[in-house]
């Protein structure tokens, strides 16, 4: 099984993207499972959302505590939260950052606020990163991703989450 924690500020889709990362498991023939946690909180206050990808169902339904991967949508978080609490040894950390972040674990760092400023026009991230995290992980295929973008959003919102996505998919270096 492999476990996925999102770590992001209210408002910046991290609840859409463990459920977008879920679809996408999915679709390519997993089994998934996406929850967030959140209090009564308001925008701007840190928030989890999980995912759980395996090839079997999944029967635990538990946060979780020892992640395999992080995806970190606000890089500003790590200066107040252990975001790497309970990490894996072996584990990978997506992060939206200006240049490269030293951490104690695998970390590929992406500028994903410059990547949706520029493709989709405005700093919404959660997209850009699931870009990332398919580069990264191989855990979840580009098209699978896109194709629950597709099933989540329409028009010219999921034309341009698919162009972010792709970019993140491209720039990404870890």
């Amino acid at each position: 099984m492999i476990e996925i924690r999102i770590h992001g500020r209210g408002g910046q889709g991290v609840v859409t993207a463990a459920e977008l990362l879920a679809k996408a498991a999915f679709n390519n023939g997993k089994y998934c499972l996406a929850f967030p946690k959140f209090g009564p909180d308001r925008t701007g206050a840190p928030v989890e959302a999980y995912c759980r990808i395996d090839d079997r169902p999944i029967k635990l339904r538990t946060q979780i505590y020892e992640p395999d991967c992080l995806i970190v949508l606000d890089q500003g978080l790590a200066k107040n939260i252990d975001i790497t609490n309970g990490m894996k040894k072996n584990g990978v950390i997506i992060i939206n950052a200006n240049g490269s972040v030293k951490m104690k674990f695998r970390a590929c760092s992406i500028d994903a606020t410059q990547v949706a400023l520029d493709v989709i026009g405005k700093p919404i991230v959660n997209t850009v990163m699931l870009g990332a995290f398919a580069k990264a992980t191989g855990v979840i295929t580009l098209k699978s991703l896109e194709k629950a973008i597709y099933g989540r959003f329409s028009g010219k919102i999921a034309d341009s989450n698919i162009a972010a996505v792709r970019k993140a998919y491209e720039v990404l270096k870890c």
